[in-house]
Formats: structure tokens, sequence, C-alpha cells
């Protein structure tokens, strides 16, 4: 159902660079380039954007707003919180196992303070 997501973002350049490096760890490249957004995404499926607000304010996050990405492994995950962390990301949760339902995930928010959630299911 969803076609992409997208995030707004403060310095343009230094977070298309962040979301460069980090979506590379899990094989999420540039699919689509608009000059004032980005989408990110594989060969077919959600894509992932950054933008420049179209209003011209200031990129804000949402208090409760999240963006889950299934990263497709542990290893993934674990990866991916750990690039965010070292390109200057706050932690929100390490990586772990959530309860009892085979739900792995780290929680970290982005350089513009947007909350994402790098996740795998240990089960189907």
């Amino acid at each position: 159902m969803i076609a992409y997501t997208l995030i707004g973002a403060n310095d343009y350049g230094k977070s298309l660079q962040f979301y460069d490096d980090l979506l590379a760890t899990v094989g999420a490249k540039r699919v689509m380039d608009f000059g004032n957004s980005v989408l990110y995404g594989f060969s077919q499926g959600p894509m992932f954007g950054v933008c420049k607000p179209y209003d011209g304010g200031k990129a804000t996050f949402g208090n409760g707003t999240m963006i889950a990405l299934n990263v497709g492994s542990t290893e993934k995950v674990d990866a991916m919180y750990a690039k965010a962390i070292k390109m200057g990301a706050a932690d929100e949760g390490g990586p772990g196992a959530r309860g009892d339902n085979g739900f792995y995930a780290a929680y970290f928010r982005d350089i513009d303070g947007n909350k994402l959630c790098a996740f795998h299911m240990l089960r189907s």
C-alpha cells in the first residue's frame, strides 16, 4: 500500500550524504532525484525519501511519528544502527528482540530528529 515516505531536511546536502551512507548499509540507493527531493530504494517496492520542505520553512519531526525500514536480517539491523550512531544519529533503543513475537529492531533519530526503526522479523 505505501509507495514512499518523505522526511524533511534542514541541511539537504548533509542529509543526503547521511542517507547515502546509511542506506548503502542495507543495499538501498538513490532511485529518483528531483533536485529538491531524493527517493531511495531497491529495484522494486516502497521507497524512502528526503526532501527540502516545499514551503521553504524549517523541517521538523513529528511527535509519535516513526518510519520503520524492513532491512532483511538481524545483521543488517545491527549494521544500520551502528552506522547511524557513528554518523551522529541519536540512540532511541539499541538492536535486540522486542517481545516474543520474533520482532528484532533498533531505533534511532537521524540528524534532523526524525525517528527511524530498522527491523527484521525472525519468523514469519
